[in-house]
């Protein structure tokens, strides 16, 4: 008989069967693609990210853990109404009913949270997209996930040395500087009008504290945040992040990048991420890949990151449910 139950302190033993399950299906459904580390999975199941608090399910039986459940919930007015999950079922267990249980658990604990809104993401070619639809989810963004090979980009002395009269490059590693604070949260909020599809996303306010706290959250994890920023006087006029998971950090993740409304259409979204690819090859040689994802309207930053090399992997999609409906 399946059970399933919620994880509370997380011990060795839950982090490392989360990882059997979660490796198992990545073999399965996204062949070719890096293994999570232990250190990813134990940061992951006791951090729960920026702005929130999450909940942890394992469904069990004979054979021990055959799939587990995380609901990630935001706090704040603008996304309070939001709760963002995944399920993994491992593939010797599918078929069985786990991934439906798992999903009515987590339906359960989103209206207990009194949240409206369910999202979630899956790869195009996998089990995902059918087992969500089949529960009456509807898609409402489309993604493209695109890869990058950090050795073979071209051309990026070039973009980094480019002429950008009045701006210039700066960096740093972790939480923003002091003096910096301030200018780098009103950049954040730039981010505000980048295509979102359907989807029922919420808003983000940034403050001094938050850009901290977001930093302060990474580094928790035992990740390390690079950030390169243009600005134009004391002012940040666009900037781009990129973040390198503990454990093999091969593969690096990008993470935000936006460029001040009235900055926009003098290349600086393109300058920061050459010059933040020049500063991985110097500092960071271990990082071969940058994994990064458009919404597939967002034709300005695909051009970008054409531009510097990035190639398709494959598509994504996010869907959208209300609980309610999950009963």
């Amino acid at each position: 008989m399946d059970t399933v139950q919620q994880l509370h302190d997380i011990s060795d033993t839950d982090v490392a069967a989360w990882h059997a399950v979660l490796a198992a299906s990545v073999a399965r459904d996204l062949p070719g693609e890096p293994m999570p580390t232990l250190d990813q999975i134990h940061g992951y199941l006791t951090t729960a990210g920026f702005g929130s608090h999450h909940l942890l399910w394992a469904a069990t039986n004979d054979a021990g853990v055959a799939g587990v459940a995380r609901l990630r919930l935001f706090n704040g007015s603008g996304r309070a109404h939001l709760g963002e999950f995944a399920i993994h079922v491992h593939p010797d267990h599918r078929r069985q009913g786990i991934g439906s249980r798992l999903l009515k658990t987590v339906a359960q604990a989103a209206r207990e949270e009194k949240r409206r809104s369910l999202v979630v993401e899956a790869s195009s070619e996998t089990s995902g997209v059918p087992f969500l639809e089949a529960n009456g989810f509807t898609c409402v963004l489309s993604l493209s996930l695109l890869l990058l090979s950090v050795p073979d980009a071209g051309g990026i002395d070039e973009i980094v040395h480019s002429e950008h009269p009045g701006y210039r490059l700066i960096r740093w590693l972790g939480v923003v500087p002091d003096d910096l604070a301030a200018t780098f949260a009103a950049a954040k909020s730039a981010m505000g009008d980048m295509p979102t599809g359907e989807m029922d996303y919420g808003t983000t306010t940034w403050d001094t504290d938050r850009v901290r706290d977001m930093a302060e959250v990474v580094e928790k994890r035992g990740d390390t945040l690079l950030t390169v920023a243009a600005t134009h006087g004391d002012a940040i006029a666009g900037f781009t992040e990129l973040v390198i998971p503990v454990g093999d950090g091969s593969r690096a993740i990008q993470y935000d990048t936006a460029v001040v409304s009235g900055h926009r259409g003098n290349g600086l979204g393109l300058w920061v991420k050459a010059a933040m690819l020049e500063w991985l090859r110097a500092e960071w040689p271990a990082v071969q890949e940058i994994e990064t994802d458009n919404a597939e309207d967002n034709t300005h930053m695909l051009a970008v990151n054409e531009r510097l090399g990035f190639r398709p992997l494959r598509q994504t999609r996010q869907y959208q449910c209300d609980p309610e409906t999950l009963r």
